[in-house]
């Protein structure tokens, strides 16, 4: 997972690729996506749809959902070992 990414694309064109109905929230396109920020995701569970979430990885131990801000880099050579991303990996989260 990085921390920042690119969508320059419309929730219209992004409801359009993926076969699913426009939802009824804008996010407009941003060249920096920062976590703690609201994102348009798939989720494919029974019947697709375009939600809206908030970027980050937020750890099971975590009290606070504000730590999701700070988890931006699992790095694959150790992401099995540490305790943040290691559960998670392991159910493919």
């Amino acid at each position: 997972m990085c921390g920042r990414f690119v969508r320059d694309c419309s929730i219209r064109d992004i409801a359009e690729e993926f076969g699913v109905e426009e939802p009824h929230f804008d996010l407009p396109p941003s060249y920096n996506v920062a976590p703690g920020q609201n994102i348009p995701v798939i989720i494919s569970s029974g019947n697709k749809k375009l939600v809206s979430c908030k970027w980050g990885f937020i750890p099971t131990w975590a009290k606070d959902p504000k730590t999701g801000n700070r988890m931006i880099n699992a790095r694959a050579e150790t992401v099995t070992e540490k305790p943040a991303f290691r559960s998670a990996y392991k159910t493919t989260r």
